[in-house]
């Protein structure tokens, strides 16, 4: 298959990542070194996309509006009388679904959801700070972003509607059918193929050059963005992590990806497995460009043009704040390459870490975990509504 214009040998930002920055120890993990050349096996995934959903959206949400169409979905997964028309499109793309396969395990999945819940605010930091602002490394997996007016919308409004999706998916029960995570899983997903069909048919979108938007591989390399980058963001942020919340943060978004439409085969199981997946994708990435650094810019000043806190002190020093961040968990090199700013005021944010290790101590005690589990998930709770109410 011919190789898009996108897919190259990284030689910049993910090539340092891997040879001196963290990701080095992570391939330390690996019992051998990956070959670049297999990569070449995923070439195919970046024509590839989600036929069950889009067929879902091109019928119901392009023809009666997207609005209705995310409300007549959450009318039957909510077990509401909708016209038999409707009734049969998306029962048809339901029966897509394996909402409970075999190799389910609930335990595994609530160990995964009380992580990201006890993460607390430090979780959210590590999810706006080094998942998101480092994904913008990658210039072709932000090309759906710049097609669909991400930078006009502005950061502020995606922020919000990620960290919605992110603290409903991690309540208790979530993920069970009729759970707000199942649902927001599920939106999501009608979002997604929205967004293709209409870069498609409506844009300029090149394929030769960027593969499929919203591709299967691209849609692979966000939930490693959630699992695994999220798991080595808490570690940089001195958080001692248990093995069976490894596990379970693994097999947690195994199971979102799968709601999420990617084929189960290409979701890993293990730390290792997704260490192998990150390797592949990130070092056949192109380097960052011009709407790389715009997209990061605007993240970097998203505080400032936020409506909380309230004083455009506050909203300064959080710009700060976040910005020490960015340069604590990507490194120089790659904040150099996005053009974030260094700070210095914003040091005051080390605090945070030193308190995590410190807190993070006596996590063997279930005791002291469980307390970090119920004040993690009232922080994430509170974040939501600030934004939801000032956003």
């Amino acid at each position: 298959m011919k190789k898009p214009e996108r897919y190259k040998i990284n030689t910049t930002s993910f090539s340092y990542y891997w040879s001196k920055g963290i990701g080095a120890k992570l391939l330390d993990k690996l019992p051998n070194k990956p070959n670049l050349a297999d990569a070449d096996q995923y070439i195919p995934l970046l024509y590839q996309y989600d036929e069950a959903c889009d067929r879902l959206v091109e019928h119901l949400h392009l023809k009666i509006g997207f609005t209705k169409g995310q409300q007549l979905i959450l009318d039957y997964l909510q077990g509401k009388a909708i016209e038999s028309i409707y009734d049969k499109l998306i029962s048809d793309f339901m029966n897509t679904l394996a909402i409970e396969p075999q190799w389910l395990d609930w335990q595994k999945v609530q160990q995964g959801i009380a992580l990201s819940q006890r993460s607390g605010l430090t979780g959210l930091i590590v999810l706006r700070d080094y998942c998101l602002m480092g994904g913008y490394e990658s210039s072709a997996i932000n090309k759906p972003l710049i097609f669909t007016g991400a930078l006009k919308k502005g950061a502020v409004k995606r922020l919000t509607e990620t960290v919605t999706f992110w603290v409903d998916i991690t309540a208790d029960q979530a993920l069970r059918k009729g759970g707000i995570g199942f649902e927001a899983i599920l939106l999501t997903r009608c979002i997604h193929s929205f967004a293709r069909l209409n870069i498609l048919n409506h844009g300029d979108w090149v394929t030769d050059k960027w593969g499929i938007p919203l591709n299967t591989w691209d849609i692979l390399a966000t939930n490693l963005g959630f699992s695994l980058v999220y798991l080595i963001g808490l570690k940089q942020m001195k958080f001692n992590l248990l093995e069976s919340e490894i596990n379970g943060i693994m097999h947690l978004w195994k199971y979102i990806g799968s709601l999420l439409g990617i084929p189960l085969d290409l979701l890993p199981d293990t730390e290792e497995e997704a260490i192998k997946a990150l390797y592949y994708w990130t070092m056949t990435q192109k380097e960052g460009d011009q709407d790389s650094i715009a997209l990061a810019q605007a993240l970097m000043e998203e505080p400032v043009h936020a409506a909380y806190p309230t004083s455009r002190f506050g909203r300064k020093l959080m710009r700060e704040v976040h910005l020490y961040y960015n340069n604590y968990l990507l490194g120089n090199y790659s904040c150099n390459l996005l053009g974030l700013e260094k700070t210095t005021i914003g040091k005051i944010a080390y605090f945070n870490i030193l308190k995590n290790k410190k807190e993070n101590s006596q996590i063997l005690k279930d005791k002291v975990r469980q307390q970090q589990i119920r004040k993690g998930r009232k922080v994430h709770e509170g974040v939501k509504e600030i934004y939801l109410k000032y956003n």
